[in-house]
């Protein structure tokens, strides 16, 4: 019996690739992925997956180039300095692979992604140097089912963790007390963002971004290709002494991360829609009155103890600075937070969007005895919607600062 013949194809560049025995590249293709974060590490990713042909690639980061990423970032120049790094790399990495839809999302993971698109993804890739943004990150794939990868540098030395919900250990399962307590200590006294706490600018050079970088795309590989991944482990090398081990991460049964979102009731409405409308839907569909409970905290107003002054805020709380909270009078207002909206006059007319609910969004309906509901909301972009094909690669959503990412 003959061996079966190989052909080479010098005019398609996936050729070497296809030689590999288990390799499918119309699965590479077809596969949907979100980066988070667009800095050293994010360039290495994103740089491995497009030379793979993946299909399309979301990318986020709300940061702005500067000098300092010239040295480390491969896809950045000179003459960028000053604009967004998502939109540039976004641009970049379409320049050397056409064939990967690219679409760059200029603002804060924590505020403009929603479950609905990490639910339609195959994997999520965090590329972030902050816990915060790790913890919310891990919080949106357990609840949509989506596995992510980890990947953290500094100096020559980097861990890499693969997450696969709904089994194992997740991020949120090995934070320890100091972990949630240096969370805390980014937020003022009523829990607002300071303006003056940065998140660390962590040192790292371009050589173990690259390499972890890689790590964090084979893995990716694995779980595309259906192959055996190192889930729920920690990856780690040392770069001074050239040693690398795996750690087992432990799971922790009462983690609060440990949320999914099983069945799920698919609307027509984006998150333009009212309070009045989703709640008179969800009347309908549950045959009592419901609330909408969320995910992000929402500062409703904010007054002062000392003059009685009172302002309206109805914004969520990560969007708001500890600065704003300081009343004319010089005293610190107290912030009225919110994270349950009731079918109510005072609120029907406001937006999912102003409540702080992101495109593309799953919102939860909550009963008086505590029954849920999970609504699927239809993303605004319907160009970038799974069914549809990339029409818009170049979309952006608005920016909203919140912690640097790598």
């Amino acid at each position: 019996m003959s061996e079966p013949v190989l052909f080479i194809d010098d005019q398609d560049r996936y050729d070497r690739l296809r030689l590999i025995s288990w390799w499918d590249q119309e699965r590479i293709r077809a596969a949907r992925v979100l980066v988070v974060g667009a800095g050293a590490l994010g360039n290495e990713v994103v740089k491995n997956l497009v030379l793979l042909g993946i299909g399309t690639i979301y990318l986020i980061d709300f940061d702005l180039i500067e000098a300092s990423n010239l040295s480390r970032s491969v896809f950045f120049r000179d003459s960028d300095c000053g604009q967004p790094k998502a939109n540039v790399l976004a641009s970049r990495a379409r320049e050397l692979n056409p064939d990967s839809c690219v679409v760059p999302i200029h603002g804060n993971v924590m505020l403009e992604v929603g479950i609905g698109l990490i639910k339609s993804l195959d994997v999520v890739v965090g590329c972030l140097d902050n816990r915060e943004a790790r913890l919310w990150v891990n919080r949106l794939c357990w609840k949509a089912n989506v596995p992510w990868i980890d990947g953290g540098i500094q100096e020559l030395s980097g861990v890499v963790k693969v997450y696969t919900p709904p089994d194992g250990a997740c991020y949120e399962c090995t934070m320890t007390a100091n972990d949630y307590r240096l969370i805390q200590l980014r937020y003022s006294c009523p829990l607002l963002k300071r303006e003056d706490i940065q998140a660390g600018r962590v040192p790292t050079a371009p050589t173990i971004a690259s390499m972890i970088g890689a790590w964090q795309v084979q893995e990716l590989l694995k779980l595309l290709h259906k192959l055996p991944t190192d889930s729920g482990t920690a990856l780690v090398f040392n770069g001074l002494s050239n040693h690398s081990y795996k750690s087992k991460l432990p799971r922790r049964d009462d983690c609060l991360s440990h949320e999914t979102y099983e069945h799920i009731h698919q609307s027509s409405f984006t998150h333009q829609a009212t309070v009045a409308e989703i709640c008179a839907w969800g009347q309908q569909l549950a045959g009592q009155e419901l609330s909408i409970s969320l995910d992000r905290d929402w500062v409703e107003a904010m007054t002062c103890d000392s003059c009685h002054d009172q302002e309206k805020i109805e914004r969520p709380a990560l969007s708001v600075s500890h600065g704003e909270a300081i009343c004319k009078c010089g005293q610190v207002r107290r912030p009225l937070m919110r994270c349950e909206i009731p079918p109510t006059a005072a609120f029907q007319s406001l937006t999912l969007s102003t409540l702080g609910i992101a495109d593309w969004d799953i919102i939860k309906l909550r009963s008086t005895d505590g029954q849920e509901w999970h609504v699927g909301l239809e993303p605004m972009e319907k160009g970038i919607h799974p069914a549809l094909p990339c029409s818009n690669p170049a979309a952006t959503t608005s920016s909203r600062g919140h912690g640097h990412e790598r």
